[in-house]
């Protein structure tokens, strides 16, 4: 049976994740039922203990967040793959739309070093198989106390995106770089997420 709380999807000519067509088409036609189109709380509040420190958004999508983060003061930084998330998320930011860059995450170089990369919905948007390059990654881009912070979608799913992951899977994945530091449950998930979401913080290990 269908879910009756999701939105049909429509037909796709695109399939594969891993190409900015797959995304394009969907931003393009305006299905995003990832989009929470607002900050969650959680991100509020550990931004709120983090203020004026570099933050990278890889996979930013419509980046409500990198507009928050702007008017707080925060240097930020939002890429996105997907010529046509770039475009949504220049619309949201208005005035601080320089700050969004259409780059691929696992070649791109920052303008900075970050000191917090906030992780949502990015992880569970790769394909499985790019788990471990993303990993590898966010610890070449984070410095020894840099955080990777963010909401993770726990649990397997038979397909997607978004692709949940084990909770033990997504701790022998980042543990090798990262220690955890925080893990907090989330009580403002979308729908598509509802109920399987974790804030966690990852601290880079020295």
């Amino acid at each position: 049976m269908s879910d009756p709380t999701q939105p049909a999807a429509p037909d796709f000519a695109t399939r594969d994740p891993d190409s900015p067509e797959f995304w394009d088409e969907r931003f393009e036609r305006h299905f995003t039922p990832w989009d929470q189109a607002g900050v969650p709380s959680a991100f509020r509040a550990f931004a709120e203990r983090h203020r004026d420190v570099a933050v990278l958004i890889p996979g930013c999508g419509s980046a409500h967040e990198a507009v928050w983060l702007a008017r707080q003061g925060n240097p930020v930084r939002a890429i996105d793959f997907s010529p046509a998330a770039v475009a949504a998320a220049r619309e949201q930011l208005g005035a601080h739309a320089s700050l969004v860059e259409q780059a691929d995450f696992f070649t791109y170089a920052p303008p900075f070093a970050p000191a917090w990369i906030y992780e949502r919905a990015f992880f569970c948007a790769l394909p499985p198989a790019r788990r471990a390059d993303y990993a590898q990654r966010m610890g070449e881009l984070l410095p020894a106390g840099g955080l990777l912070a963010g909401i993770f979608f726990i649990g397997a799913t038979p397909k997607g995106p978004p692709f949940g992951v084990e909770r033990g899977e997504l701790d022998a994945l980042l543990t090798p770089y990262f220690e955890l530091v925080e893990d907090e449950a989330v009580d403002d998930s979308i729908a598509v997420f509802a109920g399987r979401e974790r804030w966690l913080a990852w601290r880079r290990r020295g």
